[in-house]
């Protein structure tokens, strides 16, 4: 038995019968290091050594938590549920409907833009869903509704759209990797190569909203109001700081490249003005951060799970028993070398990190199949998408369950990753598939 697909498949197995991620990911890791003949101590060095490709982020995360906490402080919460409640007895008549539609397109253009036009990723989502949420809460809106939209928004443009986060894995990654490979991609357009797969993530995207997750969902609101502090008075000066203190903290990762600089530089301005007081400034960055403690325990075992994946040297069995499985049909080729690009990507749970390695082994098997340069880069470029929009330790999907979940009432595996999965990973493998074979 091949130690990835052990390690792969123990992990989401665990993960859907409810075990959480972080354990499910770590016995996932030392199974699929025992098998791949790492013995105990081989994969915990392994693991050990991986852990910190996640601390930048799981840093990221822990701060994020405190600035949106303070966000919260500000009263924000508030006022944006008195303008939806206002708005709601006027809409009374139409249930809400056009407040619903509103709220979803804020969040897709949010969403989109953060990979795009203001490359900040994820962290927006931690600053503006649980402000919201109250709102969301009180128009009935199923979250995982919302998640998928978000996911959408944070998948898609960057497998498109050549600009910020698109530039970087569509140029620097993608094509890159790929000539590595020995493909010669002069003249070939990865926004052309990578159409179809996006266009599928928007047929996943108009199921999940106009089909799936269409039907209200109710949601304990004292839960909500507890958390996000409702209740908070808020008045012109308190909302002013958080316009400040959120320009800032864009600005200032814009300008360094950094969410944990910018996050603390936010945290700052609101102690700094006093919206949060300095007696109460220590407590409630604690509390932020232990709102987002899960997602980065997430982020930091994937580190350690992927990198023993990779020490175990059984990637590449995996695709030599997949190429001997193939032979000269290149339909089958296609299909089994997404599925084998799915699987490596859910468990390394990023489609930027694992592009470089699929290119290394999938490229050859392409060549030898006689795909065109346009499709080895279609197959590839795919192949590491698949598994950030439905992998559990995925920051795509992580990213709308820290803002959905800050009440306790979202599941990350059956309310964020199963519906990416569903709606996103398998119609971009069907699209995928077909644009392969017709490039």
């Amino acid at each position: 038995m091949n130690a990835v697909v052990v390690a792969v498949g123990l992990m989401l197995v665990l993960s859907l019968a409810r075990v959480h991620v972080v354990v499910a990911m770590i016995a996932g890791a030392v199974a699929g290091g025992l098998v791949g003949g790492l013995g105990l101590e081989g994969t915990l060095l392994a693991f050990n050594a991986g852990l910190g490709n996640g601390a930048k982020v799981a840093l990221s995360y822990a701060l994020l938590g405190a600035f949106a906490v303070a966000i919260s402080q500000s009263g924000l919460a508030h006022m944006l549920a008195d303008r939806a409640l206002a708005l709601m007895e006027r809409q009374a008549a139409q249930g809400g409907r056009s407040l619903r539609w509103a709220l979803l397109g804020l969040l897709l253009a949010v969403s989109i833009a953060s990979q795009n036009i203001l490359p900040i990723h994820i962290a927006f989502i931690p600053l503006l869903v649980p402000p919201l949420l109250y709102v969301l809460t009180r128009l009935e809106l199923d979250r995982r509704r919302l998640s998928c939209v978000m996911t959408f928004g944070l998948i898609a443009p960057y497998m498109f759209l050549p600009v910020g986060f698109g530039s970087l894995y569509l140029h620097d990654i993608l094509l890159a990797s790929v000539a590595r490979a020995g493909v010669d991609v002069s003249g070939v357009d990865p926004s052309r190569a990578m159409f179809l797969p996006a266009l599928g993530m928007v047929v996943g995207l108009l199921l999940a909203v106009f089909v799936s997750y269409r039907r209200p969902r109710q949601y304990d609101l004292s839960l909500v109001a507890r958390t996000e502090r409702a209740d908070r008075p808020y008045n012109g000066r308190t909302l002013l700081v958080a316009l400040v203190a959120v320009i800032a903290a864009f600005g200032v990762q814009l300008w360094l490249d950094s969410m944990i600089l910018g996050a603390l530089v936010g945290f700052l301005v609101f102690t700094a003005t006093g919206v949060v007081r300095w007696r109460e400034a220590d407590d409630l960055f604690s509390e932020g951060a232990k709102m987002m403690a899960v997602i980065g325990f997430i982020m930091l075992t994937a580190g350690g799970f992927a990198e023993v994946l990779t020490a175990t040297g059984q990637i590449k069995d995996l695709a030599a028993t997949a190429a001997g499985l193939i032979g000269d049909n290149r339909a089958l080729g296609a299909l089994l070398l997404l599925l084998l690009g799915m699987l490596v990507t859910l468990g390394i749970g990023s489609s930027f990190s694992s592009v470089p390695i699929l290119a290394a082994i999938l490229g050859p098997l392409c060549l030898h199949l006689g795909f065109s340069p346009l499709a080895i880069v279609c197959l590839i470029g795919t192949a590491g998408a698949l598994g950030d929009s439905g992998s559990p330790a995925s920051d795509s999907t992580l990213g709308p369950t820290s803002g959905l979940n800050v009440d306790g009432q979202h599941s990350h595996i059956w309310d964020t990753v199963v519906p990416s999965f569903l709606h996103f990973s398998l119609p971009m493998l069907l699209f995928g598939w077909a644009a392969v074979l017709l490039l």
